[in-house]
């Protein structure tokens, strides 16, 4: 690699050029590089809205069309399990219950999210005592606020209680996140790896709660996009979606790292100026680090998140020990861990031997340094947890650019080939994907 290349080239994507390249030599340079669409002679942007936005249809519509459709099947599917079996009408609201079908897509989480969207916080740790896993009872503020918030903003403008604009919210967020998906697998692997890689989002164990009310389609669309916007060099841009990101989940510290060390890099190189770089590694964090400090200081302990996390859901960094002895107990057949749920820990397995397999494919695309950060982070951050084994499949969610080397990979199939190798997961995801999360196991 020479050392005339850009930040993004020299961290191994396919080449952005640098700032002083001609339109002409840096479309050369890069075949990736998107190109103008207008023809010569064709009036500028600012006076042709209409075939601007039919460029951005042209572009997006086949990647989200395609997503929308086996996210439906699922959704369809996973219903209908839950239909036959009923199992629902027997548990808890809060629980994998409810008096519809649909209502399941609210619980676990789903319920804390709405409590928040309408009562807000109240940061407290009150011991718990005669449990041996939890010394502090449950308190909503585990959970961070920008998806509760969202909540209530679309209930205040649409008059749709908390149920139904947590869906909303999370049903237009995982389109804003197949759209991400798919600029960003098209930048290194051209169109149709961009459309099957946004396919492999709706597919991937785990998308269950893309379309409930969780925080995940809302966190994986500022992350797709906050790495684009490095890939592209708008440091600004990646900066602000990297600080709002930490406003959604703890595990934004990966997405924030991956953006701040990528920045640095740049800083370093000089390639990109030094405000630009300089601005969005000073920003980053600040989301995150605002919202454990608030929650600290209203509690009379500014560790007060931590030990709510560990007092009342028993999460804490044990450098994977929780992982490797759930596996065993797993592949042997014991389930004998603190919580064990046979059909999710199953496909937790699966997808851990998959994992290096995904990895592989990814890395020999050479993509840029804050795709690799990111994904490596995001899968350390799962891994090294002590948390609910079968929802591993769910905490890997996020690392979006696993999908990218398989979608490289599968992208020189014929669209009737591609249709039929999807066909048969689109469908079983409502069951390994929906109700193997929601209803066999704890999301």
């Amino acid at each position: 690699m020479s050392a005339a290349s850009s930040t993004e080239s020299s961290d191994g994507s396919a080449g952005v050029p640098p700032p002083s390249a001609t339109p002409s030599s840096a479309a050369a340079a890069d075949p990736q590089t998107e190109q103008d669409p207008r023809a010569p002679g064709e009036p500028a942007a600012a006076d042709r809205s209409p075939g601007w936005f039919g460029a951005l249809v042209d572009r997006y519509a086949p990647a989200l069309g395609a997503y929308a459709v086996v996210k439906a099947t699922g959704l369809t599917v996973f219903l209908l399990l839950l239909s036959h079996t009923e199992d629902f009408l027997k548990k808890d609201p809060g629980r994998g219950g409810g008096a519809r079908p649909w209502d399941v897509l609210g619980t676990w989480d789903g319920i804390w999210y709405q409590r928040i969207a309408e009562n807000g916080y109240d940061p407290q740790l009150i011991p718990l005592h005669g449990y041996p896993l939890a010394t502090y009872y449950e308190n909503s503020a585990a959970f961070f606020p920008l998806y509760p918030w969202l909540m209530r903003l679309v209930g205040a403008v649409t008059g749709l209680g908390p149920y139904g604009s947590g869906i909303v919210v999370s049903v237009i967020a995982s389109f804003v996140a197949a759209a991400g998906i798919f600029a960003v697998a098209a930048r290194l692997g051209g169109f149709r790896a961009g459309v099957i890689a946004a396919v492999i989002w709706g597919l991937f164990p785990g998308s269950g709660v893309e379309w409930a009310v969780y925080s995940d389609s809302l966190f994986v669309a500022l992350s797709a996009w906050a790495c684009y916007c490095v890939m592209t060099r708008q440091w600004l841009a990646a900066g602000v979606l990297a600080l709002v990101a930490g406003l959604n989940r703890p595990t934004a510290v990966a997405l924030i790292a991956a953006v701040s060390i990528s920045a640095l890099v740049a800083l370093v190189r000089r390639t990109d100026g030094v405000a630009r770089p300089l601005t969005a590694m000073l920003i980053t964090p600040w989301g995150l680090l605002g919202y454990v400090a608030w929650v600290g200081y209203r509690m009379g302990d500014w560790t007060g998140y931590f030990k709510l996390q560990r007092g009342a859901w028993n999460r804490y960094f044990d450098w994977g020990a929780s992982t490797a002895r759930s596996t065993l107990d797993t592949v042997t057949g014991h389930w004998t861990f603190w919580q064990s749920n046979p059909a999710p820990d199953l496909i937790a397995v699966g997808l851990l031997i998959a994992l290096p397999g995904l990895l592989v494919l990814l890395l020999r695309l050479r993509p840029p340094l804050v795709l690799v950060l990111y994904t490596v982070l995001t899968i350390v951050l799962a891994l090294s947890s002590n948390q609910i084994y079968g929802n591993i499949s769910r905490y890997l969610l996020p690392a979006f650019p696993l999908f990218i080397g398989l979608a490289v990979a599968l992208r020189r199939l014929r669209p009737s080939t591609l249709g039929g190798l999807v066909a048969m997961p689109a469908v079983a995801a409502g069951w390994y994907a929906g109700y193997a999360l929601f209803e066999l196991g704890i999301p």
